[in-house]
């Protein structure tokens, strides 16, 4: 095998796991308890968005009284529920490419926009805590997604160079997060497939997680 990298650093939500969907339902749904509307295209853009961003996206949308906080908690909750009633599935080949990756002595760590609790929580809960030797979340950095400070700060932590590291991301505001950092990008799309702005950040678009294996032959 040609180690053309050091380390893959994955997204959750998404890109592991199949749980995007559940956001694009729990996101209208708060809205609407507290007398929003959202328009089908919105909850697309809130795919890994972080902090500073998403308030600032809703305050556009909504005005400057939204109170994003509390319509962001009780989104939470709607995603638990969801989750207890459907499970975390898992996206095609997870457990496998991570075993791989493991077997083949790359590093793996995670990078999320959830904070860590959840993150742990949700890794165990899929039997995937065990393969990664970092996990990166949201609330360690700054500011989020598109921003580069959390791939920036999960290099750091794994010691290497960015572009030593592959980022596998299935949203465009992922894949500019991890662009910006430096690091080589996979995408693997998710809901939406790549405009061609987004295509030029990208070192390869897979449609599945097995084909990451191809990237080192």
């Amino acid at each position: 095998m040609d180690k053309v990298v050091e380390a893959v650093l994955f997204d959750l939500d998404g890109t592991l796991t199949d749980t995007e969907k559940y956001y694009q339902v729990a996101w209208p749904r708060a809205l609407e308890h507290f007398g929003y509307k959202m328009e089908k295209w919105m909850p697309l853009e809130l795919r890994s968005l972080g902090r500073p961003f998403a308030p600032k996206k809703f305050k556009e949308w909504f005005g400057e009284d939204f109170d994003y906080a509390a319509v962001r908690e009780y989104r939470k909750g709607i995603v638990e529920e969801m989750i207890s009633e459907g499970g975390i599935p898992l996206k095609e080949g997870a457990k496998e490419i991570l075993k791989w990756l493991r077997e083949n002595k790359i590093l793996t760590a995670l990078v999320t926009a959830n904070d860590y609790q959840r993150a742990e929580r949700y890794l165990k809960k899929i039997g995937l805590f065990e393969y990664f030797d970092r996990i990166i979340c949201a609330d360690m950095v700054s500011q989020g997604k598109p921003a580069p400070d959390i791939y920036a700060y999960a290099c750091r932590e794994l010691g290497l160079d960015p572009n030593d590291t592959f980022a596998v991301e299935d949203s465009p505001n992922g894949v500019t997060s991890a662009y910006l950092a430096g690091c080589k990008v996979v995408m693997i799309p998710d809901l939406t497939q790549p405009d061609e702005q987004l295509k030029e950040k990208l070192y390869a678009k897979k449609d599945s997680l097995l084909e990451i294996k191809e990237l080192f032959n």
